[in-house]
């Protein structure tokens, strides 16, 4: 059972990296991809390139509730593999796009069929034991995505030399083998005797989200979660644009920045994460992770030569550490028949804030380097970021500490 747990945990793994490779891979090529379609300049295309994000993170988080309460009732093995022959079958559509019109509905396709992440943090919720391995396998998560972003790009770019189609095949292939491994080699995680019927108000998107609410203490862990991703949205949606107009980086420093971020979250996630947690516990691990994001957004906000960006990516990529413990934290007040329901809540938040977070982020970079601005203040994003992290280490204490103090009184 344990071998059989191990060879689980690693194909998840496996199916977060590659999903992430293949958004990866087609990072160096998108944009040239769109500019053909359209007949348009690569600057005007980044407006056509953040259509396609927008419409990808909206369709996830409508659907991932959906695919979270599909998994409570069938089980998480035929859901992720619907995801991933989903996604292979979206890097087809792409692949052969005539149109600027086919890449949307590749987008969207991937987007209804993303229950990759939703179900496999349902599934790693199945097979952990206790809270101490829930938040090392969940920082599994965290190191593909690491990895991911470190090997797709790079990837990417050398087989653009074959065409400027060929990283969407060879995406394509990743996800169709992976499924094919899946269909012969994958366990089932989930009993028949905890599973449950599908419901449609639950699986709703704003039901999902109400489904957070049920449980107070769920619902105010949610909120410090959805805190943590909007925050982190300042980096993830505006990183190239403040060091190219900050430090005038080339695109180049911008890419093996990114190439660092990769390294380091892979790194905190899949080792630091596993060594960390079991010593100083989980709560420990939010509250600390959760300091060293709001010390890096804030060193980020205020940094004035382009060294000391690479030099703050040290406490941020730290901070990392939080992430898969405030996971742990809010999957242990679910049972066991509502993880998949959990998950695609929690899904469904991410999503929102890769919906509105770009919006806040960007626009607010824009306004405060605009003559507009009442003052000049190029980080403001950055500053707004670890405001959300403060609030997000204030709402998590009050939570996690009247339970501990709840769980000290009973004994007593």
């Amino acid at each position: 059972m344990h071998t059989s747990k191990k060879t689980a945990i690693g194909f998840i793994f496996i199916t977060l990296l590659i999903d992430v490779m293949g958004w990866g891979l087609i990072i160096p090529v998108m944009a040239d991809l769109i500019a053909q379609l359209k007949g348009i300049s690569i600057n005007q295309a980044s407006t056509y390139g953040a259509l396609l994000l927008s419409v990808f993170a909206i369709t996830q988080f409508v659907f991932s509730p959906v695919i979270g309460n599909l998994s409570d009732k069938y089980g998480r093995r035929p859901v992720l593999l619907f995801s991933l022959l989903g996604f292979g079958i979206d890097y087809i559509i792409l692949a052969l796009a005539p149109t600027y019109g086919w890449l949307f509905l590749g987008r969207i396709i991937a987007g209804i069929t993303g229950a990759s992440f939703t179900t496999a943090t349902a599934y790693i919720a199945d097979v952990s034991t206790d809270e101490t391995s829930k938040a090392k396998n969940f920082g599994l998560i965290g190191a593909a995505f690491g990895l991911g972003f470190v090997l797709g790009p790079a990837l990417g770019a050398l087989l653009a030399t074959w065409g400027i189609r060929a990283p969407f095949y060879a995406a394509a292939v990743l996800c169709l083998v992976n499924c094919i491994y899946g269909y012969f080699f994958l366990p089932e995680s989930l009993s028949k005797e905890n599973r449950r019927e599908f419901d449609w108000k639950r699986a709703n998107p704003f039901g999902s989200l109400k489904f957070l609410t049920s449980n107070p203490k769920i619902g105010r862990l949610a909120l410090g979660f959805f805190l943590i991703y909007l925050g982190s949205q300042a980096v993830q949606s505006n990183w190239n644009f403040f060091t190219i107009y900050r430090f005038n980086w080339s695109e180049k420093m911008v890419g093996i920045s990114l190439a660092v971020v990769g390294v380091m979250v892979g790194a905190v996630q899949g080792g630091l994460t596993r060594i960390v947690v079991p010593k100083i516990g989980n709560e420990k691990s939010i509250y600390v992770g959760l300091s060293l994001y709001t010390l890096g957004l804030a060193l980020f906000a205020f940094a004035s030569q382009g060294w000391m960006m690479f030099a703050f990516l040290v406490p941020y990529c730290l901070g990392g550490i939080c992430g898969p413990s405030l996971q742990s934290a809010i999957s242990g007040h679910a049972p066991a028949n509502q993880q998949g329901e959990l998950q695609g809540a929690l899904t469904g938040l991410m999503s929102l804030t890769a919906i509105i977070g770009p919006l806040i982020m960007n626009n607010s970079f824009a306004y405060f380097t605009s003559s507009k601005a009442p003052f000049y203040f190029p980080g403001i994003h950055f500053f707004i970021g670890a405001i959300c992290m403060l609030i997000s280490i204030f709402i998590t204490y009050k939570v996690l500490s009247r339970e501990r103090k709840a769980e000290v009184k009973n004994i007593k």
